[in-house]
């Protein structure tokens, strides 16, 4: 999310951060870039207005213009109004309820409603330590029933049957009920959807709504469809008391309009934004963390986040004993640092974190395919026990056979064992010159190009 607005945005700042002075006719030629810019990243035309405004305003006044460093002045300014458009801080749902706490999705048709109660649930249960039972409403289609009935199997959660012949409200009783029963912390009333807005869908869901009394009323919708996103949140929002609102496919949303449009449009904060269909893509929305993703400032606080909650330690932990040992860091430790790093979004996932990854050239970031580390992980599954343990076996006949049996090349088996080499003389230094020892093996790794060993298996 937000590839192009930081493309832009990043581009026409960065040549006024090191101006040592800065006037109010090049604030003003700025500021219609960055309008250009929101316009083209499909912001609502009411949130770029009032945008640029409030940047102007504290652009041209003492705070920028009297500044020491101006230019950087002026980033700060952008990076706080766009915090501010987006809703300033994280917004946590209103859990602190007698049990079970009820949560209404709503949301049209298509927007990934049901996925999304599924991942909210394994949120909740993985994060928030809640004991979470599902139930479907959706008596018009039986596949969106069954769906939910499969995600809670994967993520753990109780699930609530129900049946196409019943009215929806009778359903969401018995779920409450049902959840009393079985002393659940949170119930996730997953709602019916339509094409488009119609009156019979609102009282339905009205209905619903008055039935259940919920905590949190979570409007669901697709950030792809960009000011829409916007327009359709505030038709829900003028029917239902809505709390929050939930992104979903940011990660095909390359502009970003949505997220900053719907918290201004609709006075209803952004919670959670969806990645993708796995059950552990959702995240809670920082606007602050946006902001300076945005600006190309990278996000290293969720970078630092999900390496705490992903991360094996009890591996990391082997692997730090091994490596202090003096024992040497072979194929199997690389490939469990490479599924690690896949299960953080893989190089993809960690370069949209990563601070000045707006300003790699397009031939760079064009070889970052998500492809790069089940590559390697099939090259290194294709050897043998003995090879993982010993790489030094891997003469020109057996890396030909591995090549075979992943479906690659030698030269892509040669890049890997080339990744291996440099982290294992990295982790030699380590264990024997400390952290300096460690950061010029880093150096090494890195090559000088940003990809370890200068490149991936494509």
């Amino acid at each position: 999310m937000f590839e192009s607005l930081t493309q832009r945005l990043s581009s026409t700042l960065q040549r006024l951060s090191g101006r040592g002075r800065l006037s109010e006719e090049n604030i003003r030629e700025s500021l219609r870039e960055v309008r250009v810019a929101l316009l083209e990243a499909d912001v609502a035309l009411p949130v770029v207005q009032a945008l640029v405004e409030r940047i102007k305003v504290r652009a041209v006044g003492q705070e920028v213009l009297k500044s020491l460093t101006p230019g950087q002045a002026l980033i700060k300014v952008v990076r706080d109004e766009l915090t501010l458009v987006m809703g300033s801080q994280a917004s946590d749902l209103a859990l602190n309820v007698q049990p079970p706490a009820v949560i209404l999705m709503a949301g049209l048709q298509g927007a990934g409603k049901t996925t999304t109660v599924g991942k909210l649930a394994k949120f909740l249960k993985e994060r928030r330590k809640k004991k979470v039972m599902v139930v479907s409403c959706d008596v018009y289609r039986p596949a969106a029933i069954a769906q939910l009935e499969t995600l809670a199997g994967q993520v753990g959660a109780l699930f609530h049957p129900s049946e196409a012949g019943q009215k929806p409200v009778d359903i969401a009783r018995a779920a409450i009920d049902a959840a009393k029963r079985n002393v659940v912390d949170v119930l996730l009333i997953d709602t019916a959807g339509r094409l488009a807005i119609d009156a019979e869908m609102m009282a339905e869901i009205k209905a619903l709504h008055a039935a259940t009394s919920p905590v949190e009323t979570l409007f669901v919708v697709d950030a792809m469809t960009g000011q829409d996103a916007a327009n359709t949140a505030k038709a829900f929002s003028e029917a239902l008391p809505l709390t929050g609102v939930v992104l979903t496919k940011t990660d095909g949303d390359a502009r970003g309009g949505a997220a900053l449009s719907v918290r201004y449009i609709t006075g209803k904060p952004i919670k959670f934004i969806g990645v993708g269909e796995k059950p552990d893509g959702l995240d809670t929305f920082h606007p602050d963390r946006a902001a300076s993703r945005i600006l190309d400032m990278g996000d290293v606080l969720s970078l630092v986040e999900e390496v705490e909650r992903t991360v094996d330690k009890d591996k990391a932990a082997k692997l730090a004993e091994k490596v202090a040992k003096g024992k040497r860091f072979d194929l199997n430790d690389l490939r469990d640092q490479m599924q690690q790093m896949q299960s953080m979004g893989g190089l993809a996932g960690l370069m949209d974190k990563l601070p000045g990854m707006g300003q790699l050239p397009d031939a760079v970031k064009a070889q970052v395919t998500g492809k790069e580390i089940p590559r390697m992980v099939a090259i290194i599954n294709s050897m043998t026990p003995k090879e993982r343990r010993n790489p030094d076996l891997l003469n020109g006949s057996r890396k030909a056979r591995v090549a075979r049996g992943s479906g690659t090349t030698p030269a892509d088996v040669n890049k890997v064992i080339k990744q291996w080499q440099q982290m294992e003389k990295m982790m030699s230094k380590l264990s024997r010159g400390g952290m300096k020892g460690m950061m010029r093996g880093m150096q090494g790794m890195m090559g000088g190009r940003g990809f370890p060993g200068g490149g991936f298996p494509r």
